[in-house]
């Protein structure tokens, strides 16, 4: 029985980033709610949401950059 390092190691990374994600939003977007109320909640989801485009579209700029060399190289 082999198994593919690779897969687990993205598995892995998907799933604490997802993780991570659902902390951030549920536990600080929650205490910002609780604390200061709804007002402030849905500015911090929206700052949330702009806090993270950066990183979601170097992401996927990355991940094309990878399909597009892979398709080169079969």
């Amino acid at each position: 029985m082999a198994f593919d390092l690779r897969k687990y190691a993205r598995q892995t990374n998907l799933r604490l980033v997802a993780g991570f994600t659902l902390i951030l939003f549920l536990i600080g977007d929650g205490l910002i709610w609780m604390i200061y109320g709804r007002e402030a909640a849905i500015l911090g989801f929206i700052c949330l949401l702009a806090g993270l485009f950066p990183l979601v579209l170097i992401s996927l700029v990355l991940w094309a950059m990878d399909w597009f060399v892979k398709r080169q190289n079969e």
